[in-house]
Formats: structure tokens, C-alpha cells, sequence
């Protein structure tokens, strides 16, 4: 299971701007897309951070960090913290933004039951979210924070026929598809360790440079089968690529 830590990040690195209207409202206003990406700045070349540390439970939190000597501070840094327990659950109920929404079973829900949160979250991510593999993945991040007991979720199935049949064929589904795809995968992974056998033996071990070796890597497997019938007759390594 991934820690609350890598939850959040994934939460904000799928989700940047939804994210950071949710968690940092003040600041989305003056926010790029095209240019903005908290968690990966480098790769956006971009020097625009806005710092946001989630918590979870009630507490008080520190929102500044200095560090220094007597005589001068060298780093003074301030976030903004966002106590996901203290916001009001309805005031979130309908909005149409996928952190708000995967985030209900966080809130203070005073007076609702888990049950409604946890199918009010569901339903509403199944809405806005018509990437199957997020979905699936912030499905499963509804259920980590919804956190419902065997009891319960045999009362939610009661209640939530509807959802609950969904979520059960949506996981089989998925699960199907996984099996699938990792047999694709084995299958290529396994044609490229042969390919690349047959390369060498042909044209020595130093023709497998590290761009070949990308190229083979990035090959589906038709591409692979033909370098394969290939290299059985080419002159040249090139030849077997081209």
C-alpha cells in the first residue's frame, strides 16, 4: 500500500490544478497550467512553487520554517497547510473537482453517515473521471481514506446496490485487464532478451549501443518479430533496423 506521503503527491501531480484549488484556493487564481507543476518544477523549467502540506488530523501546525544564525537566516520557508478535517464536508458535496471530490472521506461529515460519504465520493469520481486507469487508481483512493469494515461494507452493498455492484465489476474488470497486459509485456519483454542475444552473436556485443538498446525497448512486437527474421539474413545491424 503507498504511504499517505506518495497518495497526495500522486494526487497532485494527476490532478495539478484541480489539486491546488482544492488545497490552495488563493493561489489557483494566478495559476498556468502550461506552466505550473508542483511536484516535478525542473521538468517544467519553472522557478513558480507553491508549497502545500496536507494533514490529515486536527492539530496546530506550524506554516513557517527558518534557519540561520544569530546573525543572519539563510532559508526561510512558509507553506501553506491545508487540515483536510477541518473543512465542511458539504460545502464540497457538488464540486465538480476530482481532489475535492476523492478527499470527502477526509473532511468533517458531522451528522452524515461514512456510508453516504463513501458513495457520494464514488459516484462523483465515476463522473468526472473518464480515464479508466485514474479511475481505478483514485477508486482505490477513496477506499483507503473511507476506510469501511467488513460490516460496514456489507451495509453499503444493502444500500448501495447500485455502486456497489459497479465497484465490484469495475475491480474484476481491471484486474482482467492486468492480467492481460502483463502477459502482453512478458511476452515482449521476453522477444527483446532473445533479439538482443541474436545481436550480439551477429554483430558483436558492442553493436548494442545504448540507443539500440532504447530502440528495442520502446519495439512493440510486431517491430520485434521482424528485426528478428531480419537479423537472420542482414549485412549489417543497420539493415536489421531500418
Amino acid at each position: 500500500m503507498l504511504s499517505h506521503d506518495q497518495n497526495f503527491k500522486n494526487l497532485f501531480i494527476d490532478y495539478p490544478l484541480q489539486a491546488l484549488r482544492f488545497f490552495a484556493p488563493s493561489e489557483a487564481r494566478h495559476i498556468d497550467l502550461a506552466h505550473y507543476c508542483l511536484h516535478l518544477a525542473e521538468m517544467f523549467k519553472t522557478d513558480r512553487i507553491v508549497p502545500v502540506v496536507v494533514f490529515l488530523r486536527r492539530g496546530r501546525y506550524a506554516t513557517e520554517l527558518q534557519l540561520g544564525s544569530e546573525h543572519r537566516t539563510y532559508l526561510n520557508f512558509a507553506y501553506i497547510a491545508c487540515d483536510l478535517s477541518r473543512l465542511p464536508y458539504q460545502k464540497y458535496l457538488h464540486e465538480d473537482n476530482i481532489a475535492a471530490c476523492v478527499n470527502l472521506p477526509n473532511m468533517d461529515y458531522t451528522g452524515v453517515s461514512r456510508l453516504e460519504v463513501y458513495a457520494h465520493a464514488t459516484r462523483q469520481l465515476r463522473r468526472l473521471e473518464p480515464n479508466q486507469r485514474k479511475l481505478a487508481k483514485y477508486l482505490d483512493f477513496i477506499d483507503i481514506y473511507g476506510a469501511l469494515t467488513e460490516a460496514e461494507r456489507r451495509e453499503y452493498a444493502q444500500h448501495y446496490p447500485e455502486e456497489a455492484t459497479y465497484m465490484s465489476a469495475f475491480a474484476e474488470r481491471f484486474r482482467q485487464e492486468g492480467i492481460q497486459e502483463g502477459l502482453q509485456e512478458g511476452r515482449q519483454a521476453g522477444i527483446t532478451e532473445v533479439l538482443s542475444g541474436l545481436l550480439q552473436t551477429r554483430f558483436g556485443t558492442s553493436a548494442l549501443s545504448d540507443d539500440i538498446r532504447r530502440r528495442l525497448a520502446r519495439a512493440d512486437i510486431a517491430t520485434l518479430q521482424c528485426w528478428s527474421q531480419r537479423v537472420l539474413t542482414a549485412n549489417s545491424l543497420r539493415e536489421v533496423l531500418r
